[in-house]
């Protein structure tokens, strides 16, 4: 069993404070840090431990042993000369091996990058993204992107699949897209078939076969381009 991570999280706005307690909540062990005191008071409560200091301090830093955590992320918000300085320190100082910031903007994240930032996230232009794809596509209900260009969907079936099969639909060679799953109502959860993983409400049918039927209350989980996926949701 591994043991859980050591997380430091640096600036504790809203999204490092939220950050914080989620990572906290699945059990990693959290070293929250702020210079703002009230920031600081206001979340010690839900992490491992919580300080105040200034974060372009190495030996501040090293005091609260933030150079033996495995990840540290900095979100360090409206001070971005405070934001690159500790990103140089936690990564070339202390030699923090996964070191992840946040960025307000597309030049701010090449920075962080040529600073030697291990990967940087830009929360308001990922949930600008998501709440625009799900506007754009309201049978998309879930989506997560693997890398550049190639996403998975979970998606509500084209009344157009309803009834037919799999090797019917052909959703590879009409789509260029393909099913790897279908989420589908728990009925009776004593009869599983051996690909299928049960939870609460829904069992997963992890491997589809191609006769199984397309059902009216399926959601299904499908790979591909983003071009592609989008002409999918638009039929």
């Amino acid at each position: 069993m591994h043991a859980p991570p050591r997380v430091a999280v640096i600036g504790l706005g809203r999204f490092g404070m939220a950050l914080a307690r989620r990572m906290s909540t699945h059990g990693a062990e959290v070293i929250a840090i702020d210079s703002d005191a009230t920031a600081v008071n206001e979340v010690k409560d839900d992490v491992t431990f919580a300080v105040c200091l200034d974060s372009t301090d190495e030996a501040a830093l090293r005091s609260q042993e933030v150079d033996r955590v495995d990840i540290c992320v900095v979100s360090i918000g409206e001070n971005f000369e405070a934001a690159l300085l500790t990103t140089v320190i936690c990564k070339m100082k202390l030699e923090i091996s996964q070191v992840i910031c946040r960025a307000q903007t597309a030049f701010h994240s090449q920075i962080f990058r040529q600073i030697g930032a291990d990967e940087v996230v830009q929360p308001e232009q990922t949930a600008g993204d998501m709440l625009g794809r799900r506007l754009a596509h309201p049978q998309l209900s879930d989506y997560v992107k693997l890398g550049e260009g190639f996403n998975i969907v979970e998606m509500v079936p084209p009344q157009s699949f309803i009834g037919r099969t799999i090797q019917e639909i052909e959703l590879r060679k009409h789509w260029g897209v393909n099913l790897i799953a279908i989420r589908r109502p728990r009925q009776d959860p004593s009869v599983l078939a051996e690909s299928e993983v049960s939870d609460v409400t829904t069992r997963l049918i992890a491997v589809p076969r191609p006769d199984d039927k397309i059902e009216q209350s399926d959601l299904l989980v499908i790979a591909g381009s983003e071009e592609a996926l989008a002409k999918l949701a638009e039929s």
